[in-house]
């Protein structure tokens, strides 16, 4: 009979199993044979052969990570790997302590964030902590030196916030609102004080103005111009020469 003809036995087809079809894997990163190898263990009677079988299985998972036998913990994990894919159900002879369920499930602490707000995000929330912590100080000297080096950074952080100077008289009025009022600043001081924090970057210009310029680059500026006034004048005057002639 042609082959054409043949009548296709339902018995001899070929059953097809997708990967969407199996249960999930425990472990992907070793894969559904070393799944199975783990799933035959279960099924051995004899405890010693199932111990040295299981030696086996764990052998064959140290070679698909061969660079990491080298630390000092590598057999442990794949020890703890071997009852984690078994779901915790198989009963062999481990070396180390065998883990539990209870263990690895173990919900971790909420971390505490705080929920406070930042008076004045451009200062920063150390800047409010400071300031709070000097009300406590009793010595008015170390109080003074302190408020003119935050009063320093201050200015510094509101220049890059701001791209300007602010006055003294902010300065002293959000270092008074931060503190409430409990330290006493010698304004006198401040009105004198100058930044002494270098600034890592130059002012950016401001939508539809000039950058700014020192003298000397306005000075070289303004020669650059004139000389390429200076150029397109000669180079009209010969073509106007050229074409009289």
């Amino acid at each position: 009979m042609p082959v054409c003809c043949m009548r296709r036995d339902p018995a001899h087809n070929m059953k097809k199993n997708y990967n969407y079809t199996r249960r999930k894997l425990y472990l992907p990163e070793y894969g559904r044979h070393i799944q199975e190898m783990i799933d035959s263990l279960s099924q051995i009677e004899d405890r010693r052969e199932r111990n040295r079988q299981a030696r086996a299985v764990i052998a064959v998972m140290g070679n698909l990570n061969p660079l990491l036998r080298d630390t000092a913990d590598f057999t442990h994990k794949l020890w703890d790997h071997l009852f984690i894919m078994s779901d915790f159900q198989l009963d062999v002879d481990s070396p180390y302590p065998r883990p539990t369920r209870q263990e690895l499930t173990v919900t971790p602490n909420r971390m505490p964030y705080t929920q406070g707000r930042i008076t004045f995000k451009h200062y920063g929330k150390y800047v409010e902590r400071m300031i709070g912590s000097l009300a406590t100080v009793e010595n008015p000297r170390a109080v003074a030196s302190a408020v003119d080096n935050l009063a320093r950074y201050m200015r510094t952080k509101s220049y890059e916030y701001n791209q300007e100077h602010p006055n003294n008289e902010v300065i002293v009025k959000d270092i008074k609102r931060m503190s409430g009022g409990s330290i006493q600043i010698d304004e006198e001081a401040l009105n004198n004080l100058r930044s002494d924090y270098k600034q890592p970057f130059s002012a950016r210009p401001q939508k539809g103005g000039q950058p700014h310029r020192t003298p000397h680059q306005q000075q070289r500026q303004q020669k650059n111009r004139n000389q390429q006034q200076h150029r397109t004048f000669a180079k009209n005057n010969g073509a106007h020469r050229n074409s009289s002639k």
